[in-house]
Parts: C-alpha cells; structure tokens; sequence
C-alpha cells in the first residue's frame, strides 16, 4: 500500500518484482520510481516506469521458452536488457537487484556497470536469500536502505508469527506428513529448490525430491515417479494459477507422466506464491498447508491453488494428541 513519503525519503528502483513486493510491503510503494517489466504486485506498481525488458517471449509454449533461454545463456546474452537512459533520467537512491538467478531477473553485473556510470552512483542493495532466514535478512537490509528498518522488523515479526500458527496447528493435530515434490518448471519439469523445501516443511509435508537452500535442478519423470509423491505442485515459475492448471492437464494426459493421476496434483500460482523471495512466501505455507491438511486449514484461494487431480484417498482429520 502507498504511503506518504518525505521529500528526504530515498528515490528506489527494484530491479526484482520480489524486492518490489518487499518495498510495497514495508509501505513505501511511494518510494519507488521505477521498476521491472514483470513488477505486478501490488497493483500500485503498474503506472511505474518499467527499466526493464525481456528477450525471451513468456506467452510462447514452456518448451520453447527453455530453449530460447538455454540458447541465450550459451551466447553470453542475458535474458533481460536494461534502459540504463531511463534509470539515470529516474535519479534513484538506492537500487535493488539480486545475484539468485540470470534467468529470473538481470545479472548483478549489468546492473552494477550500469549504476558505475551514472554521474551520481545510487546505493546497490543485492537480494541473495536462498532459504527462509536469508530473505528475512534481505527484507531487513531492504528496510535499512530505504529508511523503513522499523516496518521492516515489523514485517518479519508478523510473518513468523503467521508461520507458528501453521505449525502449532500441524502439531497439535500430530497431522501427518505428506510426501511432495514442487515442480517449478514443466517442460522440461525442474524440481523447485531454494527455498521451496522449506515452504514445504513449514507446512507440514515432506520434499520428496529437493534440498533446503539448493539450486533448482531438471529431473526426468522417472526420478520424480521414484521420489513416490502423495501430493505433487505444479508451480511454474512466472505463470499464474490459470496457466499452471492448462500446462499441468496437459502434463498428465501424456503417456509417461498418466501414473500421477494416483497422487493429489494441484496447480499453484507459481508467480506469486514460490518464484519470488518476498512477503508472499508466507501465503505460500499457508496455501500448502491448506492442501496438506484440509481438515485443518480453510481451502486454499483459487487465486493461488486449484486441484488439477485427485487421484489419492480421502485425508480425513488426523489423530489428536
């Protein structure tokens, strides 16, 4: 939400819609002068000018956006470009980028030449939180750089006590602990990493395939068929829960991939709820936890989750203690 800004207030522009959503969260929305071609949220942030661009054409089939970008990455051209004109007209103090991921957002190197040439360098702040703890650390450096360092540790405090409702909840109920794993890709399928498995803990499942803070890898259908999910996410990175629902029927009605309809299969909105290391993460354990244990938790938004199979057994209440 915006709020009102001094005139001493540091002028922000987010190179991350994570760090966008961050800036928005932390209530200086008004702070920001310029953001990325893909920043849509909050909706605040559409009439910001965009610095950014993309190479690659993210409406085209999930295949071929692999391949434009394997193909990109092989040449040494970066997926995004930067208006590095309009970011010196912008006169941003502070500048908020990442080091995470070439593919998500503009390289840090970019960036950084770009900022050593405008005539006065405004502050870099790099986002490079892989797990839970490491994007709270990002929020408050984030808070630190743009004078919001109380909001931020408000924002922090608010979301671990939102993250301890789930969990005495789970453990209260002794809920059992269902076996996922989190597709962040699906053509080809990448097994969601970072900070996923930890979403997945904090909610009461188990990540049957990935590892705490490790880059996202490819896996082929056999591994994740061995990996024996109960429940399986597709989130792909970037796409909301619509295109998600599409791509990942048509996952299933292929040949190798039909021994899932057995597991529980549910589309998320990869875009908001795992792609991005912000405040969103939150409503990320709290919409798997919804899924994980429904006899707990509220149904999840169907903004966010939408069952795409259920192949599995009812999941009644879990034991009390």
């Amino acid at each position: 939400m915006a709020s009102e800004v001094s005139a001493a207030a540091p002028r922000v522009v987010s190179l991350l819609p994570a760090a966008t959503e961050i800036v928005a969260a932390l209530g200086a929305l008004g702070q920001l002068v310029g953001v990325t071609h893909e920043c849509d949220h909050p909706e605040g942030v559409a009439s910001l000018p965009r610095v950014t661009a993309s190479a690659v054409d993210r409406d085209g089939p999930s295949a071929t956006i692999d391949a434009d970008v394997r193909e990109l990455a092989a040449s040494g051209t970066p997926a995004f470009t930067l208006d590095a004109a309009l970011l010196a007209s912008l006169e941003p103090d502070v500048v908020l980028t990442q080091t995470l991921c070439d593919v998500c957002a503009l390289p840090a190197g970019v960036v950084h030449r770009a900022i050593a040439s405008l005539p006065a360098a405004p502050r870099s702040v790099t986002l490079d939180g892989t797990t839970l703890d490491g994007v709270w650390l990002d929020v408050r450096r984030v808070g630190e750089a743009i004078g919001r360092g109380a909001e931020a540790e408000a924002l922090v405090e608010a979301s671990a006590a939102r993250l301890r409702r789930v969990h005495e909840l789970l453990k209260a109920a002794r809920a059992p602990r269902p076996r996922v794993v989190v597709l962040e890709w699906l053509d080809p399928p990448f097994a969601a990493g970072h900070w996923v498995p930890e979403l997945v803990r904090r909610a009461g499942g188990v990540d049957a395939l990935a590892q705490p803070g490790a880059h996202s890898v490819v896996v082929d259908v056999d591994a994740v068929r061995a990996a024996a999910p109960d429940v399986l996410l597709l989130a792909p990175c970037g796409f909301g829960v619509t295109r998600a629902e599409r791509e990942g029927a048509a996952l299933l009605g292929r040949a190798e991939w039909r021994w899932a309809r057995a597991c529980e299969v549910w589309a998320l909105d990869g875009n908001a709820l795992t792609s991005r290391p912000g405040p969103r993460l939150v409503d990320a354990v709290e919409t798997m936890a919804a899924i994980f244990a429904p006899a707990l938790f509220d149904a999840p938004d169907d903004a966010y989750a939408r069952r795409v199979v259920d192949g599995s057994p009812p999941r009644g209440r879990p034991p009390m203690a």
